[in-house]
């Protein structure tokens, strides 16, 4: 459909922005949110803002809306918590539905599926809280929380004594931490939009890696498009987001991480289904760069829950 013909349909409806939430990307799906709301308010359609607690299904009902456009990020609003509820209350959503945002929460799971699909990811080890520490044979490692986005309790550890305090920080969001290989090289990311990938962004952060502060912060990274590595690597990368975005049954959009090595191997670490929508977010960076303004990009995601 053209944005024309998405904006007809969407003339008699009210559309609900879920955003804030519970998790700890609230700040962040709130500018998210509040984005978006902007766009639907200059385009004069009906739309109201939900900021998203324990109470969501009444507020929903409340509103009496009939179109959900989900920013959300993290838990209970990415992962499949919230699509479920949409389902049970027969109000139709943008983005990816109940397994696609499960299945991709969880890098454990979700690398176990790379893994299925022959797309190559980093080796990587689980622990659980109060478990059997698996043996490090070679360092660095990255520890992580396995179902948090935004980079948060990420961790490189360079040496043995730095572990126990990366581990202690990962078990603050959850009862399992991912132990994974590290990958060094360029890092890339790529948003599929509709099944089509866009243009490949390569992410400069300005300190050591691209933790939460590099994401959000203005300035605290440069994004360079198209991303500056072979046409060779571009075209994988490409590849490789289209068939996430095919295996892990996404709708409208999703964005996949990478890195590129110095030998020019691909490897891909998470599939995120719900990017960021802020000022300094990368899907409407890459959007841009193949002439789709913000607002046709909101539209284009809205579509989905046509």
């Amino acid at each position: 459909m053209t944005d024309s013909d998405i904006l007809a349909k969407l003339s008699n409806k009210k559309i609900g922005v879920l955003y804030g939430g519970l998790s700890s990307e609230r700040e962040i799906s709130i500018k998210s949110g509040k984005a978006v709301l902007n766009v639907f308010k200059k385009l004069k359609l009906n739309v109201c803002g939900i900021d998203v607690n324990r109470s969501i299904a009444e507020e929903i009902k409340k509103e009496k809306i009939d179109v959900a456009y989900i920013a959300l990020h993290g838990p209970m609003g990415e992962d499949g918590t919230i699509q479920g509820m949409l389902e049970i209350l027969g109000i139709p959503y943008t983005g990816s539905g109940i397994f696609a945002s499960a299945a991709s929460i969880d890098k454990d799971v979700s690398k176990k599926i790379f893994k299925y699909a022959d797309i190559l990811t980093p080796e990587w080890k689980m622990l659980k809280k109060f478990g059997t520490v698996p043996e490090i044979k070679k360092y660095p490692v990255v520890v992580k929380p396995v179902s948090q986005g935004s980079t948060i309790g990420v961790a490189i550890v360079k040496r043995p004594s730095e572990f126990a305090a990366a581990v202690k920080e990962v078990f603050k969001y959850g009862d399992e931490a991912l132990i994974e290989q590290f990958i060094e090289g360029k890092e890339v990311t790529v948003g599929v939009l509709n099944g089509k990938a866009l243009p490949v962004v390569e992410i400069v952060p300005k300190g050591k890696f691209y933790d939460f502060k590099a994401k959000y912060q203005k300035g605290g990274s440069q994004h360079i498009i198209p991303a500056g590595i072979s046409e060779e690597a571009y075209e994988t990368v490409q590849n490789y987001a289209e068939k996430v975005y095919e295996i892990f049954k996404c709708r409208a959009i999703c964005r996949v991480d990478m890195i590129v090595d110095r030998k020019d191997r691909v490897w891909v670490f998470e599939n995120n289904t719900i990017p960021g929508m802020t000022e300094t977010s990368l899907v409407p960076d890459e959007s841009r760069a193949v002439g789709y303004s913000f607002e046709s990009l909101v539209l284009k995601i809205t579509e989905s829950a046509l």
